[in-house]
């Protein structure tokens, strides 16, 4: 009895110590969660401020040629315009994708539409070429042509083109620019694909004739060759046009461009390749002497900020593209961040290193550039992020590395005088505080789409937003469905349309004007979008013969 008696006891207090055990437990994860939260709250807060007042502000409206159009490139490191202001393709795309971008964010603030609107109207009227289609690569301030070191029409610039038409479209709903954009899709498709081994030649004649690589050119020149910066770019730029347009040739496409930056560009150790033949066959120097190797670091070298940066246009073309549970590409992009933690991360201070290398009779990768430029940690930031939120319980640590990251950019690259970010981390060269905070390279782009990411993933919305009410069909003149918005306080990027649940069309307005009087029958689902891409409920209309 007296046994039992103590059995039963024991049995009692193992039972009220395990339960003590798990309450603590609970407990402790609740506080970190709490903490976490927190945590990523001030993070977000940091990260608004910062947007509005260390990037935008600095920049525009002060960019805004108001006397030639478009925007001016190049300022001093305290935001005097400096120089004679040419143009490039990439910086007034970029510019204009980010006024579009903005002018969503913060509607209040009227320059940001004004921005959009000089962007769009200096590519339609000074960088389109009107003759043979296409966008010059660079002009000068009033828009005339120049050469410049460029091919006269690249396919890198025009699918940053491409990239804020599409941006435009979103942002205002002017069918115009969606018409101007699938003319750059076809024209891109007739000039610079390429039927037979796939991709996009980079380097065209003003006529839209890909550049053939002869004997005379340098061996350090990328003329001729297909290459993993335009493939990137083309990918994220299908990607935004898709968003918005989604077209049977133009998947294809995208489709394309996933499988050839994932399954051909990418190694197996995670790491893209830079530049290729046009059959794919990769150029490298890795059985040469270290100088020439050295010598062509432009041409075949590690890019630990394009890796990180590849890893995200991958996941968001794939989400795009709609494959469920798509283990290949998030694997494939989870081996570039990790590869670019493992080899290219400071683990001292944060942020990546610019290049690596492996040469053949060393072990590893060697740093051959130990430098941090200013686009890299932003895509760190988002990647790491990112990966954080897919893996939160991975040994990289992937939310740690993002913390670090924030305060390596808030130490050595946001200026908190002038604003902006200096071109690399003071750090590593503590020279560029002087230096120019824009050029036809630096702009906006890259720190703006980072913390547009990063902000939408550290403060989330839980909520669906509504949907559409009061769905109506009007025949005549034309056919056009018009609907309206329920009273909300969220803001809506748009509307997506399906037709028998396959999305159709995109529309930022509430109306939709039907291409063909013929639409086929079936079940017409318009659902809400907001800022962070949710979808709300649908509202349905019937179709009939």
């Amino acid at each position: 009895m007296k046994v039992q008696f103590y059995l039963k006891n024991l049995m009692k207090i193992s039972n009220l110590i395990l339960f003590l055990s798990l309450f603590l437990m609970g407990t402790a994860s609740a506080q970190i969660t709490r903490y976490d939260q927190n945590a990523r709250l001030k993070i977000y807060r940091e990260m608004k401020k910062s947007m509005v007042d260390e990037l935008l502000k600095p920049w525009y409206p002060a960019a805004i040629d108001t006397i030639d159009g478009g925007f001016l490139s190049t300022f001093t490191y305290d935001f005097k315009p400096q120089g004679n202001q040419d143009k490039m393709i990439v910086t007034q795309a970029r510019h204009t994708w980010s006024n579009a971008k903005a002018a969503e964010l913060f509607p209040s603030d009227a320059w940001y539409s004004a921005g959009e609107e000089s962007g769009l109207r200096f590519l339609r009227d000074k960088m389109w070429d009107k003759q043979y289609g296409g966008f010059y690569t660079y002009t000068d301030r009033q828009g005339n042509p120049k050469q410049g070191a460029f091919a006269p029409k690249e396919a890198y610039g025009n699918s940053f083109a491409l990239y804020a038409l599409a941006a435009y479209y979103q942002s205002t709903g002017d069918t115009s620019a969606l018409n101007f954009a699938i003319k750059e899709f076809h024209w891109l498709e007739q000039h610079s694909h390429d039927p037979v081994y796939k991709g996009y030649y980079q380097h065209m004649e003003r006529d839209g004739t890909p550049i053939k690589r002869t004997a005379s050119v340098s061996s350090t020149a990328e003329t001729g060759y297909k290459d993993q910066n335009t493939s990137i770019h083309l990918l994220e730029s299908f990607s935004e046009l898709y968003n918005v347009w989604p077209d049977s040739l133009l998947k294809v496409r995208l489709a394309e461009m996933l499988h050839l930056v994932r399954d051909v560009i990418t190694d197996d150790k995670g790491d893209l390749r830079l530049f290729f033949q046009p059959d794919w066959t990769q150029v490298s120097y890795r059985d040469s002497s270290d100088v020439v190797i050295l010598k062509h670091r432009n041409i075949d070298c590690i890019s630990f900020g394009h890796n990180v940066e590849t890893a995200y246009l991958m996941l968001e073309a794939s989400h795009l593209l709609g494959i469920k549970h798509d283990t290949l590409t998030n694997r494939i992009a989870k081996k570039m961040i990790d590869d670019a933690l493992k080899n290219g991360w400071d683990n001292k201070v944060g942020g990546f290193y610019d290049e690596g290398y492996y040469f053949k009779d060393k072990p590893g990768v060697t740093i051959i550039a130990d430098t941090k430029n200013w686009w890299a940690q932003a895509e760190g930031l988002n990647t790491l992020l990112m990966m954080a939120d897919k893996y939160p319980h991975d040994p990289h640590q992937y939310e740690e590395k993002f913390k670090q990251q924030w305060q390596y950019v808030q130490t050595y690259l946001i200026d908190h005088v002038h604003g902006d970010w200096y071109q690399g981390g003071l750090d590593k060269q503590p020279n560029y505080k002087p230096a120019l905070k824009g050029q036809i390279w630096k702009g906006t782009y890259h720190v703006f789409r980072a913390l547009i990411n990063c902000t939408n993933r550290l403060n989330p919305y839980h909520t669906l937003p509504p949907a559409p009410i009061n769905i109506t069909f009007k025949k005549t003149p034309s056919p056009v469905l018009k609907w309206s918005y329920s009273n909300s306080n969220r803001r809506l990027l748009g509307y997506n349309i399906y037709l028998n649940d396959k999305r159709i069309a995109f529309t930022p307005l509430t109306h939709w004007d039907i291409p063909s009087p013929s639409l086929a029958p079936g079940k017409i689902l318009i659902r809400s979008v907001d800022l962070q891409g949710n979808e709300s409920a649908p509202c349905y209309f019937l179709t009939k013969k």
